[in-house]
């Protein structure tokens, strides 16, 4: 007998806000299985507020408001079960971030947790990555994001470290970043690498989802370190404007592709990664194995 239940998560994060409508499928004697059923992306800049000058401004207030909204509407339509909200680097360094959470409570009916690095990074780690964690193979995950970075490590099937750092696109963008933070997760990616050969990188986030799609190889197939570094070099020679003419990039990842590649790239040569691996799975696909295992609340 077959169970189908829909779980939905609402990721707030530093570029964009994204709602995924998630299946879970229950079947006596089998794994349980989660599938994509909708994923709603809203690019609202929130980390453009929250690392220049410190709050969420009156403006995205009411823009994220409006999201929080539609998302609560399509919910109700997909007739989701539970639901788990939760925002990441700009709302924790926001000095408004809890006041905006009682605003969206008061006025969208959402609750919303804010969580920190360490929390964001396990949660990202916990999805479905069994059938790419070889036992015999060592894996540097890297999940690119606006505000911060997540690394998690895993070797002989199981995770052995990991560490959030604050180096994000938007961070990048603002010329936040500076260049001690590349030399602590230079440090951090050798330290935990160091014992092991053959290391390969597993990549998430909005922009090396773009850069697998553009490259045209079938999902289970990686990008080699020649290709992320061929990209790197062509995508800087082209302008903004380029990079949504020739390209077809929407306006919020013509500007931070660039920086994301850069980072993807130093890891992968700190860790002598030679391929990178691009399932579709990010913090909103953690989200929901996360609420289903009783791992985090959830809202009815």
């Amino acid at each position: 007998m077959i169970t189908i239940k829909k779980y939905a998560a609402i990721d707030i994060g530093s570029n964009a806000m994204r709602l995924l409508v998630a299946n879970v499928i229950e079947e006596v004697g089998k794994e349980t299985h989660f599938s994509k059923n909708a994923l709603v992306r809203v690019p609202i800049r929130l980390g453009q507020d929250a690392f220049t000058v410190g709050e969420i401004s009156q403006e995205n207030i009411e823009r994220m408001v409006d999201a929080m909204k539609a998302y609560k509407l399509l919910m109700k339509v997909h007739k989701v079960e539970k639901y788990a909200a939760l925002a990441t680097s700009a709302m924790r360094e926001a000095y408004n971030g809890k006041e905006v959470v009682e605003i969206i409570r008061e006025q969208a009916n959402i609750n919303i947790d804010i969580i920190d690095g360490k929390t964001e990074a396990a949660i990202i780690a916990s999805t479905d990555l069994h059938y790419l964690l070889a036992t015999d193979k060592a894996y540097l995950y890297v999940d690119v994001g606006g505000g911060s970075t997540e690394f998690s490590f895993f070797a002989d099937g199981k995770q052995i470290a990991s560490r959030s750092f604050k180096i994000g696109t938007v961070r990048l963008l603002n010329e936040m970043v500076n260049e001690v933070v590349w030399h602590e997760i230079e440090k951090w990616i050798k330290t935990v690498t160091q014992d092991f050969e053959n290391v390969s990188m597993i990549g998430s986030g909005g922009n090396i989802n773009r850069l697998f799609k553009m490259s045209g190889k079938l999902q289970e197939k990686p990008l080699s370190y020649m290709y992320m570094n061929s990209q790197y070099a062509y995508l800087n020679s082209l302008s903004y404007e380029q990079r949504m003419q020739v390209l077809d990039l929407n306006p919020d990842r013509a500007d931070v592709i660039v920086l994301a590649t850069r980072i993807y790239l130093n890891a992968m040569k700190w860790s002598g990664a030679r391929n990178i691996y691009v399932p579709k799975i990010g913090l909103s696909d953690g989200i929901v194995k996360a609420m289903y295992y009783g791992k985090i609340n959830s809202n009815e």
